[in-house]
């Protein structure tokens, strides 16, 4: 099907137009704040672009997977935050970029009885921001692709959540059945020590222990569920201080998580996965979370500076030649964290909140033709949560210069305020007050662990 182009999507339009693709946490912060300034003022026109129809802030994401979220009570309608906030959201998935003519192609939307909903549109911009985020990498593992689960979006997180309880549920009702029967667990293997690995190992435990209060007395969450986590470093969170490493490793011990290190994955099977080392371990769920690259769609668009993981290659302005007009940002982006150096801004939620802030400000600037200055990253710690077990990570001290190590309920309560800012950038105060009190009452009248 031919591209087909609407008026108010031609080159011919009055104001500038902003055009972010991907509404993650750096894509739809920049589109809030750009909408509430220049939108507002109608000195440009902005326009975000997904995918998917909602938001979902991707931490949590290990929590719709365990099941002790509703992603459906912490999700943002695009269509309705774009009409608060003074930008406008057309969905689809990028398919193309002509730089020459600044047009991007959005392919077609299929909705759930594989009809078209939007047909594929062409697209006019000055400004094009990618914000596409990053898919999971396997590192040409055989089997890894096809038999392991992923957890990039709130689909995949389900996906996992009700194999898991399915799992769950036969394995208590066949003990039922059988009570003399040898126990034989429910095996989750965690590929990957990083922060989902760890965080997600952390919380399956406890929702076994939920599942086993609401639905079946009979199962034990300490035999009848086995979950490894296997890493190839020498610790857990290798990209951390070894202080987190450390407590984190003492905290998933203590919650009867079998964590290998040093253990390298060779292939990946439908019911079992194979070490390098040739020993093979029985798994009738294997989830990877051992490493992200950047969106495979990237490949495909001539003249886009790609690094050896697919992330767009850019300056100190986040642009990917200077005066071209085309940026990225988020984990789709290879950003210097500094002048000195090599190193890369790392691919968090905080690196792609700076992002979007700095973008904010350097568009404005860049459309009113005033000097831009580079972005600089500035690291402010890192939280683990383990679940209701508690939480654990390091916070930027000002005064001292140097990373301060928090643990108990003052890391909590930080792990919690970093959704809670996140919210409270995109919807303001009030709006995001009333949307924590919403949640509230949902936890107190549902049951703690999503059971269906």
């Amino acid at each position: 099907m031919k591209p087909f182009r609407k008026d108010m999507m031609s080159n011919t339009h009055a104001q500038h137009r902003i055009v972010i693709v991907g509404g993650g946490a750096a894509g739809l912060e920049l589109a809030t704040r750009l909408g509430n300034g220049v939108g507002k003022k109608r000195r440009a026109e902005v326009i975000l672009i997904d995918r998917f129809p909602t938001h979902f802030w991707k931490p949590l994401l290990h929590e719709v997977a365990s099941g002790q979220i509703d992603a459906s009570s912490h999700q943002i309608d695009f269509a309705s935050h774009a009409k608060w906030n003074h930008f406008r959201f057309e969905q689809g998935a990028l398919s193309s970029i002509d730089r020459a003519r600044r047009e991007i192609v959005i392919d077609e939307t299929i909705d759930v009885d594989g009809q078209a909903l939007l047909p594929r549109r062409t697209l006019s911009f000055d400004t094009l921001v990618l914000a596409l985020g990053s898919v999971t990498n396997f590192f040409s593992i055989p089997g890894a692709e096809q038999h392991a689960l992923t957890l990039e979006t709130v689909e995949q997180a389900e996906t996992f959540r009700r194999r898991l309880l399915s799992s769950l549920l036969r394995s208590g009702h066949a003990q039922q059945a059988t009570p003399g029967a040898a126990r034989t667990p429910v095996s989750v293997t965690v590929i990957g020590g990083g922060a989902t690995g760890v965080e997600l190992a952390a919380a399956l435990r406890v929702s076994a222990e939920m599942v086993r209060d609401y639905h079946l007395a009979s199962l034990d969450p300490a035999s009848d569920i086995r979950i490894r986590l296997l890493e190839g470093a020498p610790r857990v969170l290798p990209a951390l201080p070894e202080r987190i490493s450390t407590r984190a490793r003492e905290m998933l011990t203590g919650l009867g998580v079998d964590v290998r290190l040093g253990c390298r994955v060779g292939s990946v099977g439908a019911d079992a996965v194979s070490t390098a080392d040739g020993e093979t371990l029985a798994s009738d769920i294997t989830i990877w979370a051992a490493g992200v690259e950047g969106p495979a769609v990237l490949r495909r668009f001539e003249g886009l500076p790609l690094n050896r993981l697919g992330q767009v290659i850019v300056d100190g302005t986040l642009q990917v030649e200077p005066g071209s007009g085309i940026y990225a940002m988020g984990d789709c982006a290879a950003c210097a964290a500094s002048k000195e150096g090599n190193a890369l801004v790392p691919p968090r939620a905080q690196a792609a909140y700076q992002q979007a802030v700095y973008l904010a400000d350097a568009l404005v600037r860049r459309i009113g033709g005033r000097a831009v200055p580079l972005f600089a990253y500035r690291d402010q710690g890192t939280l683990i949560s383990f679940g209701r077990a508690g939480a654990a990570g390091a916070v930027m001290s000002e005064v001292l210069r140097r990373p301060l190590f928090i643990d108990g309920w003052f890391a909590v309560s930080c792990y919690r305020y970093l959704y809670r800012r996140h919210i409270m950038g995109l919807t303001g105060i009030k709006r995001a007050v009333m949307y924590a009190a919403s949640q509230w009452l949902r936890e107190r009248v549902r049951p703690t662990v999503k059971l269906n």
